[in-house]
């Protein structure tokens, strides 16, 4: 591809393959408008959007995604496209120089916003590795799975309302808790507190109406981007009340984030074969388009005051059940997805420990140390302890990054007498 007027540094997520969108601000507009990343500066599309076709420009022109993602993907794709000629050299917008002088803003200048008005969450479960990890250290391995896991993909409905860009710190929780050996349950600060690496992806499209399921293999239509996530978890209160209808305040305290939600189209390069799946699934789940992605995943800790530590290094890749899967099952019913509904894959490990996306299994139930450095050592998450998640494709000198999904615990408020 013709190379960019704005410079791209060497390594960067955000070269001019990617695009990736997200919602900004500056101190002079504090109004949020939308943009793409390129290199170490950003596009604002509202200051451009007389430059695409009519059709297009209400939504270039909003404070949020979600009337972008309510076009359908043949919008999406022509907005890509136009938005790829505009940064390209010798295009109108780096010729008017006025122009030019207010569209391309350096990243160090902006503030970063959650990218579209969520109105639904739901959180799968869709690594089997993790999924086996975890039923192995309360089941047994003999009954690490349930009966159901290898036939759907199981899922939850959680907290839009929390759900919170890169950035954001997130107060460790009060809650009820059953100490080991106790009658009766507690309350008190969370002590078993977790990170989840996770993917999710936004709703595209008009949506299906009510009572109407969307077929996996039209699915895709339905995929407007992924952005990386942290889903905390209060695994210790979690354990306490998931019983019979699972987690609930465990998890409502907080999920971040990135900023940046990578289009489907600048994923197309890192296309995998799905994963192996057995037994057959019911037809209504035999999805015959590959929607894997090979895309690299890190988690750093940081304590207060300290490095960084690289604790964990997973890839999408790993997941069982694939996006188009999800919103067949979650469609099935009749249930209506909407434009900016959130869909996240659940915990993604691999199969080596170094490759576990949370410390319940990184330090096994507790029973292991994770080493940082200075010596310092975790279980779980202390006060002030930062979690950094990174993620980025890279095949033949191409780089697709996601940026950081960065979330700071701070110290669960004082219990009132």
């Amino acid at each position: 591809m013709t190379a960019s007027f704005v410079p791209v540094p060497a390594g960067s997520d955000f070269p001019l393959e990617n695009l990736p969108y997200a919602v900004f601000s500056t101190k002079s507009k504090t109004v949020h408008r939308l943009c793409v990343a390129i290199g170490e500066h950003v596009l604002d599309l509202k200051v451009v959007s007389h430059l695409f076709a009519v059709p297009l420009q209400a939504a270039l022109q909003a404070e949020t995604l979600n009337l972008l993602m309510s076009l359908g993907h043949e919008a999406w794709d022509a907005v890509r496209t136009r938005t790829q000629q505009l940064l390209l050299k010798g295009s109108e917008v780096e010729q008017n120089v006025d122009l030019r002088s207010v569209a391309i803003v350096h990243q160090s200048e902006i503030s970063l916003h959650l990218p579209a008005q969520i109105g639904d969450y739901t959180d799968f479960y869709s690594s089997i590795h993790h999924a086996t990890n975890v039923g192995i250290m309360f089941r047994g391995a003999a009954n690490a799975l349930m009966p159901n896991w290898r036939h759907l993909p199981v899922g939850y409905h959680g907290r839009a309302s929390s759900v919170v860009v890169s950035g954001t710190p997130i107060r460790r929780p009060l809650g009820q808790t059953l100490p080991e050996g106790a009658e009766k349950p507690i309350f008190g600060a969370c002590k078993l507190m977790d990170f989840e690496l996770e993917m999710a992806f936004f709703i595209g499209g008009p949506g299906n109406k009510l009572g109407d399921p969307i077929k996996v293999d039209d699915a895709w239509q339905n995929v407007f981007g992924f952005t990386l996530m942290n889903d905390w978890s209060a695994r210790d209160i979690q354990k306490w009340e998931y019983v019979p209808l699972g987690p609930f305040t465990a998890k409502n305290m907080g999920t971040t984030i990135s900023p940046w939600v990578v289009t489907t189209a600048a994923l197309k390069p890192f296309l995998l074969d799905n994963f192996p799946q057995e037994p057959e699934v019911l037809p209504y789940l035999r999805q015959t388009l590959p929607f894997n992605f090979d895309i690299n995943l890190e988690v750093s800790l940081k304590p207060a005051n300290d490095n960084e530590t690289l604790i964990s290094k997973s890839n999408f890749k790993h997941l069982y059940w694939t996006p188009l899967q999800q919103i067949a099952h979650h469609s099935i019913t009749g249930c209506n997805l909407r434009p900016g509904d959130l869909m996240a894959s659940g915990t993604i490990s691999g199969e080596t420990p170094d490759s576990y996306g949370s410390l319940l299994e990184l330090c096994w139930r507790g029973t292991k140390t994770v080493d940082l450095q200075g010596g310092k050592t975790r279980k779980f998450l202390q006060d002030y302890d930062e979690v950094i998640i990174r993620g980025h494709c890279e095949k033949n000198g191409l780089r697709i990054g996601f940026g950081t999904c960065a979330g700071q615990v701070l110290p669960a408020h004082p219990i009132e007498q």
